[in-house]
Order: C-alpha cells, then sequence, then structure tokens
C-alpha cells in the first residue's frame, strides 16, 4: 500500500477496455486465455454483440468461460498467429463508444468515472472528527479521483453553506506539508454538499439519489455510503440506500461502524439483515485499529525480515500482551458505553483483530481473502475463555492533587447499581502447533494511569545463561522483550541486555529503538484515511469478513454471558491507578509479569 503521506497516491486512471492473456488446462488440453477487464464496468455492461459472437464459437474450438474469458486450444506451431487472429476478430467486435453508451447506459467518452462519498449521520461526532478530516487529508494528497464529490446526509435540516461551514472548524493540513492549505480547504468544500432526510424513508433516499446524479453528469458512477449512525438504523438506512440510491451502472459499497451487535445472535441477525440488501463484498465492517500504521506494519515486520519469522513461536516465546489502556473516562459517552462494557468495545474487536493478524501462518499473497483465511483460522483455533480467566473492574471516584475524579456511576447516563466492566484482563490460548502452551493476555480499560495501545512479545529465558548471577534472582530483567507502540508516539523497540562500559562486568538493558517520530519526518496518516482509501479502491483485507466476526463472537459471548447472568461484581479501582489488582494475580497464574508497569521508567 502506497504511504499516504506521500503524493504518490494510487491511480484512478479510467480504461474502458483491458485485454491480457494468459495459459491454462482444460481436461488436458493446453488453452491461450484472453481475459476482458474493464475499469469499473461489469459484464453485464459490456457488449452484447461481443458475446453473442464468442456464443455462436463463430472461432473453431474457441470456448467462452465463466468468468467472462475466451480460451483458445495451443497448437504449437500455428499459437501466435491463431491468438491474434481471434484477438482481433473479438476486439472487432467493439464498434463504438456509442454502442457502449447505448448498452452500459453511460458514456465512456465522459473522461473518468466519479465517485461519491455519502456520509450519513454528517453532523454527529464521528463524521465531524473523523470522517471528513480523513476525507480531507485524502483529497490533500491528491488521493482521491479526478472526479469525486463528499455528500452529508442526516436528519438534521441543514444547508449546503452550513454544512461546509461545520465541516470547515474540523479540517487541519498535515503538520510537514502547509503550503496552499486554505486554498485546497476552499476546493475541498465546494465539493461538498448536504441532503436531510430520515433514514428509514425510500422517498428521502430517492430525492438524495436524484441530487447525485446531478453531480454524476452521466459519467460511470460508482457510491461509497459511510453508515456513521447508531447501530439500531443500520438496517433502515441501508435498505433505503441500496432500494433508492444505489449505481446504476457501477459500484455500491457501505462502510459499517462497530458495534457489529452485542453477541452472537445480534451479531449473526445483523450479518443476515445486511445481505438481504447487499452483497458480501459491498459490505466494509470498519475497524479503525487495524488501519493503525503500526498495525499495518505487524505483518511487514515479520514476514520481511528474517531475523523475526523464526523466532514467532511458542519455542522462543514465552508470553504476549496487548494492552490497551485511556487515562479518561467515558466522558458523556456512558448511555452508549453502559449497554456494551469494555469487552465489547475493545477486546472482542480492536485488540482480538491485532492477535489475529500477530499469530496467523503465513498467507498464500496479501490478497485480502487470503489474509483474512489465515485470520479465520486462528480464531477457530482459540480455547474457549474461561470464567477463571477474566478479571473484570471498574473505576471509582478518586481525589488526587486536590482534583476529585468522578466514579463510573457519577455519570448521570449510567445506573447508580451498574455492574459493567471499565477494565477488563483475560488470558488467551491458542490451541495449533505454533502457539500451543502460549499465554495472549489481553488488559484494556478506562481511566488509568496512561493513554497507551501496545503489542509487547517476551521472550523465554536463555538456557544456561552464563550472566544469571548478574541478573540476580530476578530472571524477568534478563528477558528480551519487543514492544510495537501503536499509539501514541508510534515507535518499535527490542529490549537487550548489554554490557555498561567500564572495567567491572555491569550488565544493563537496553533498547534498540526505531521512534517514528525522529526516524521519518512526515506525519502519520490517521487511521481513518486508510481506511476510507482501501474501501474506495474495494480493498477489503483491513475490513472484517462475516466468518471473522462470527469466530470472534463465538469466543467472547459465552463468557459474557456467564458474567452478566451471574451479575459478577466487577473489582474497583481508583481513577487514575494501575487498574485492578486482580489483573496482576491473573497474570502471575501464568508466570508473568505486565510489561507496561515499569514502561514509564
Amino acid at each position: 500500500m502506497a504511504a499516504l503521506s506521500s503524493i504518490h497516491c494510487r491511480s484512478y486512471s479510467y480504461s474502458p477496455f483491458l485485454f491480457s492473456s494468459s495459459s491454462s488446462s482444460i481436461n488436458g488440453q493446453q488453452f491461450q486465455r484472453i481475459n476482458f477487464s474493464s475499469s469499473g464496468i461489469s459484464k453485464r455492461f459490456l457488449p452484447a454483440k461481443l458475446f453473442s459472437q464468442s456464443r455462436k464459437n463463430s472461432y473453431h474450438g474457441v470456448v467462452l468461460m465463466q468468468d467472462g474469458a475466451v480460451a483458445m486450444p495451443v497448437n504449437p506451431v500455428e499459437n501466435e498467429a491463431s491468438f491474434k487472429k481471434v484477438k482481433d476478430g473479438l476486439l472487432s467486435s467493439i464498434t463504438s463508444a456509442e454502442e457502449l453508451k447505448e448498452t452500459a447506459g453511460f458514456d465512456v467518452n465522459k473522461d473518468e468515472s466519479t465517485v461519491i462519498i455519502t456520509v450519513v449521520g454528517a453532523s454527529g461526532d464521528l463524521a465531524k472528527k473523523k470522517i471528513f478530516p480523513a476525507l480531507f487529508a485524502l483529497y490533500y494528497e491528491d488521493c482521491l479521483p479526478k472526479h469525486f464529490t463528499v455528500f452529508g446526509y442526516a436528519r438534521s435540516k441543514m444547508t449546503d453553506a452550513e454544512l461546509r461551514n461545520m465541516v470547515s472548524k474540523t479540517l487541519t493540513c498535515r503538520i510537514d506539508k502547509r503550503e496552499n492549505c486554505g486554498e485546497k480547504m476552499d476546493q475541498f468544500l465546494k465539493r461538498c454538499f448536504y441532503d436531510s432526510g430520515q433514514y428509514d424513508s425510500e422517498e428521502n433516499f430517492t430525492q438524495l439519489d436524484k441530487k447525485l446524479k446531478e453531480h454524476e453528469g452521466g459519467r460511470l458512477s460508482n457510491r461509497l455510503f459511510y453508515l456513521s449512525i447508531p447501530p439500531n438504523i443500520f438496517i433502515d438506512a441501508v435498505r433505503c440506500a441500496s432500494m433508492s440510491a444505489s449505481s446504476a451502472n457501477g459500484w455500491t459499497r457501505v462502510i459499517v461502524e462497530k458495534p457489529f451487535g452485542r453477541d452472537s445472535e445480534s451479531s449473526a441477525a445483523l450479518t443476515k439483515a445486511l445481505k438481504q440488501y447487499l452483497e458480501e463484498d459491498q459490505i466494509f465492517r470498519i475497524d479503525h485499529y487495524l488501519g493503525k500504521e503500526l498495525v499495518e506494519n505487524l505483518s511487514v515486520l515479520r514476514f520481511s525480515n528474517l531475523i523475526f519469522e523464526p523466532l514467532w513461536s511458542r519455542q522462543y516465546i514465552r508470553n504476549v500482551q496487548l494492552i490497551f489502556s485511556e487515562d479518561f473516562g467515558t466522558e458523556g459517552r456512558g448511555g452508549y458505553f453502559d449497554h456494551y462494557g469494555i469487552i465489547r468495545d475493545i477486546m472482542q474487536n480492536h485488540l482480538l483483530q491485532i492477535l489475529a493478524l500477530f499469530a496467523m501462518e503465513t498467507p498464500v499473497s496479501l490478497d485480502a481473502e487470503d489474509i483474512r483465511n489465515e485470520k479465520v483460522k486462528v480464531l477457530r483455533s482459540m480455547r474457549p475463555i474461561r470464567l477463571e480467566d477474566v478479571v473484570i473492574g471498574q473505576y471509582k471516584s478518586h481525589i488526587k492533587g486536590g482534583i476529585t475524579y468522578p466514579a463510573y456511576t457519577d455519570d448521570k447516563t449510567v445506573p447508580k447499581d451498574s455492574l459493567t466492566p471499565t477494565f477488563a484482563a483475560a488470558a488467551l490460548f491458542i490451541d495449533n502447533a505454533r502457539w500451543d502452551g502460549v499465554p495472549f493476555l489481553m488488559k484494556a480499560g478506562k481511566a488509568l494511569h496512561s493513554k497507551r495501545a501496545e503489542i509487547r512479545v517476551q521472550f523465554r529465558h536463555v538456557p544456561g545463561n552464563l550472566y544469571n548471577r548478574n541478573f540476580g534472582t530476578d530472571l524477568d530483567r534478563a528477558t528480551n522483550e519487543l514492544v510495537i507502540r501503536v499509539q501514541p508516539d508510534e515507535a518499535i523497540y527490542l529490549k537487550i541486555n548489554n554490557k555498561v562500559p567500564g572495567l567491572g562486568m555491569r550488565l544493563d538493558c537496553s533498547n534498540l529503538n526505531l521512534h517514528y517520530a525522529a526516524r521519518y519526518s512526515k506525519e502519520i496518516p490517521d487511521a481513518y484515511e486508510r481506511l476510507l482509501l482501501d474501501a474506495i479502491e474495494g480493498e477489503r483485507r483491513l475490513f472484517i469478513r462475516s466468518d471473522e466476526l462470527d469466530a470472534a463472537w463465538s469466543l467472547f459471548t459465552p463468557v459474557l454471558k456467564e458474567l452478566e447472568e451471574k451479575k459478577i461484581i466487577p473489582e474497583y479501582y481508583p481513577y487514575g491507578s494501575r487498574g485492578p489488582v486482580g489483573a496482576h494475580y491473573l497474570a502471575a497464574r501464568y508466570n508473568v509479569k505486565w510489561g507496561d508497569l515499569g514502561a514509564e521508567q
């Protein structure tokens, strides 16, 4: 994937027809394939004349493949000449751009295709703080297609000018690239429009469709809908968009924000309802953590560096820790958060997705389906989570430095007797040959002492270490550790043992540190920029497939139900502390120390 902090973004050129050839075998007979591709045009929009001629088998021995390719038998002597004859004959069947316009419903002479990104729920916080700024960043870096438009859609009454004023307050330019910033903002805002309507009204979406067509100007139309709305109205919005505002001659895609249900049953029901109106390849389930720079770099670090892949197994790794902490509470999201809790909000999606990427086998290729296949294998290999391997907590009021910090239940939108966890730690295991017996420890919480998200890989002790006596009885001090700090202040560092300069033999634990801010002058793109660009391009590897979602919920649903049915009381911890003591006991049970305890030292 091209770096978004570079102007060298992916190309959006449009070519009506492309031909390529390859060899294949049918029943032992060698055939030469002629592959037809059209940028944005499906087979049903290609001229019928081309396919009718192939079906009539005007060329002896030519076979029309199911994928639209044409195959012809290979004769050693006549191979090249025969191939050219068939190819030239097929090309001649496409008579004119007018025929294509009449057949497909659009004009190939209208330069390039157009993309319209419709933000459904445009007046919400997510749209204002993340989606519109990400779209502007892509525009600023010349990563969006030539003909693109941004539409906001919500129930709030608003004019185009009011939308632009609202959006302009959240737009910023790159720290390292501020030239023409104001000019670029003005150009971007001129491409932003607004339409108000109900999320469950096909009539309102039909009106939206008319406005979209006006901006498409007869070009090949591609439409991306971003559902920045509560999950209880997903289906209504998808139904209306699908029935009344889909593209007639290009692609239509829908980005769905988490939560994807709250257990296996509700998630399956949501998926089933979505698939009444959309195909699986139209649904882009977004988990913004998969768009983080260091998460995407995880597979690069492992698969392109010889020193890591041989160590990536139970033979050398003692435990893996996935840590997420925030130094603030729910702060206005208490009503939403109380319905889900920290396990559903963070662990079941963000941390589990990172775990699957970390632990997967080498995929066949970097193709989206190959990567997601390997992730699903990991999730299906995981041992069911036992209640005794889970610790939950909830933050309480605390006074520090003369400032009183509120308890979770002090939030007016949260019931006073709420048992919803704001902290959770869990031990997970993968029952396969690579990871058998290695504990994967997850920890996530709010109102803790620091804000961080990181992966910590603790390696085994060196057998028969000659320098054990220099470390005393605490062998953990001599443990090599690889730390991938996802946020903030992105970095990758490896802890190694080193001799302190001098005449004596004193050892020290030092870091081999790749600090991104020091190494790279470019500002790291926001995760939403990468994911939006991928959705526009149809790149799915950073989005969640339905069977991935099923496997993830199958892992967590039983323990979530047990926690709620038994009304397990969370362990209370002070706002701004390191969390419940029970998390340390859980780690100690597997002979592990949380690596973030001394991270600030």
